[in-house]
């Protein structure tokens, strides 16, 4: 294998080769360090290189790996940081000028776990402002492009993890998802992601003034994008290892117990109203058939309302961001953002007061409905978003927009506001007019059974195959 090739592999085959001692931390990163230099200028999804103190931390790797220490699981990877965690003497801007000289005093858990595994981390990634928006751009970094073209959306909030991970920078990019930040970019990008559920991944930012709300302590999950099934199961053992300094992380191995055979996925299309694009129908489609061919028992069923659940939890979120956050985005945001959160508060009308109590409460009989019909399917296959991804700033078009972006998501958020497993894989390649576009499908999964998620994904990437490959020669053929 050449150097120019190594960018290339996935964090899979990457360790296979480090571990051994077959490939060096050192050449393992600067393979994707060249990488990001020659496509990110292009793209803006890495704002802040890391490339020497990288280099640094791998050959300090190799130097401990001759010396005889045991390389961890994720030995040499390089890997990226999205700019609203912790990570020692970086600023943690959130995409927000007033917060660009916030400097992390110490590594968030998920900073410090993968580094605790080997892994290198190159560059931090772009997120819109205050993290909000399901697209990237801001005023102190500017708008990350999609690697797909200019047509499409990144995706957000984790745009800039997702289309660094699929651009080669990287074999794995942390990102986080309150309403769907790891998911969104996934799908934007044809990556792959699982939204772990509550109290999996511990998340702390050593940084922060004051808690969150409680909404978003409960809703808010730390995660990884990669191109393949596999870089998730290799990784997410280590992104969970326990914290002390998150109360509430419940330290449980990655793998569950076997389910009997075969396994029962729920299946459905509905999409409350929305129109199904012909392509998500027949992402959808072939997702089926991929579970059916694996062994899987596909039923097509009616689902505890998704609907209800989805537009009540993130209207009360909404009810918690105005209570919480809304003065520091008039204060701090831009007025894209802020005309963004306007119309937000429209689609979403908040929660509040004694009805936001309540609406608290209501959310246990939401997740018993789930926790119970999760015991008949323990696999739920939907659409993630009934249409393909959106192009850039349709957040910005007043209400028919976000409506299109974050309205029609609710398979999304709802999935947040139960605190379940979700995961986001390409199921088509779409021939659309614009071009062509990754389409992915959502897979849910009972509490505390990400892994039986990322293995549903991992059937339908076999019978789809990896976005990054086609994606890399359309790539090539522009440059």
């Amino acid at each position: 294998m050449t150097h120019s090739d190594i960018w290339r592999l996935s964090a899979t085959d990457l360790t296979a080769l480090t571990r051994s001692g077959d490939l060096s931390a050192e050449d393992a990163v600067r393979a994707s360090i060249d990488r990001m230099h020659q496509v990110n200028p292009d793209l803006n999804a890495v704002v802040e290189d890391l490339s020497a103190e990288a280099m640094e931390r791998a050959r300090d790797l190799d130097q401990a790996r001759a010396n005889g220490t045991a390389p961890g699981a994720l030995h040499g990877v390089p890997v990226t940081i999205k700019i609203n965690v912790d990570q020692t003497g970086h600023a943690t801007s959130n995409g927000v000028v007033a917060l660009k000289d916030v400097i992390a005093p110490d590594d968030a858990p998920v900073v410090r776990n993968l580094q605790n595994a080997g892994a290198v981390v190159i560059g931090r990634t772009n997120t819109p402002e205050f993290s909000f928006r399901a697209d990237t751009d801001n005023p102190l970094h500017g708008r990350t492009h999609n690697p797909w073209g200019r047509h499409i959306s990144p995706g957000g909030s984790s745009g800039g993890a997702a289309a660094a991970v699929m651009a080669g920078v990287g074999a794995l990019a942390q990102g986080n998802d309150i309403g769907g930040s790891l998911r969104f970019p996934a799908a934007a990008n044809g990556a792959v992601t699982v939204k772990p559920g509550l109290g999996r991944v511990p998340a702390w930012n050593p940084s922060q003034q004051a808690e969150r709300g409680l909404l978003a302590q409960s809703m808010s999950v730390q995660g990884l994008i990669t191109r393949c099934t596999a870089d998730l199961h290799l990784s997410m053992p280590s992104l969970i290892a326990a914290d002390p300094r998150d109360p509430f992380h419940v330290p449980m191995p990655w793998r569950g117990e076997p389910l009997d055979n075969p396994i029962k996925v729920a299946f459905t299309k509905d999409t409350f109203g929305y129109a199904l694009h012909p392509e998500v129908d027949k992402a959808l489609d072939t997702a089926r058939d991929a579970l059916i061919d694996a062994g899987y028992q596909v039923e097509e069923v009616s689902l505890p309302d998704v609907f209800d659940c989805g537009r009540t939890g993130y209207r009360t979120l909404m009810g918690e961001v105005l209570t919480l956050l809304k003065g520091d985005i008039e204060a701090a945001g831009s007025e894209t953002i802020r005309d963004i959160f306007d119309v937000y508060f429209q689609e979403f009308p908040p929660i509040t007061g004694t009805d936001m109590v309540k609406m608290l409460a209501k959310r246990t009989h939401y997740a018993r409905e789930w926790s119970l019909f999760m015991q008949d399917y323990p696999l739920v296959l939907s659409p993630f978003l009934p249409q393909p991804f959106f192009k850039p700033d349709r957040d910005t078009e007043g209400v028919e927009g976000v409506h299109e972006v974050l309205g029609c998501a609710v398979y999304s958020y709802a999935m947040n506001f139960l605190g379940l497993p979700a995961a986001s894989v390409p199921a088509r390649l779409a021939d659309l007019p614009q071009g062509p576009q990754p389409i992915n499908i959502q897979i849910a999964a009972r509490r505390w059974r990400e892994d039986m998620a990322v293995d549903a994904a991992a059937a339908i990437e076999a019978h789809v195959g990896q976005m990054c490959v086609p994606l890399w020669d359309k790539m090539d053929k522009t440059k």
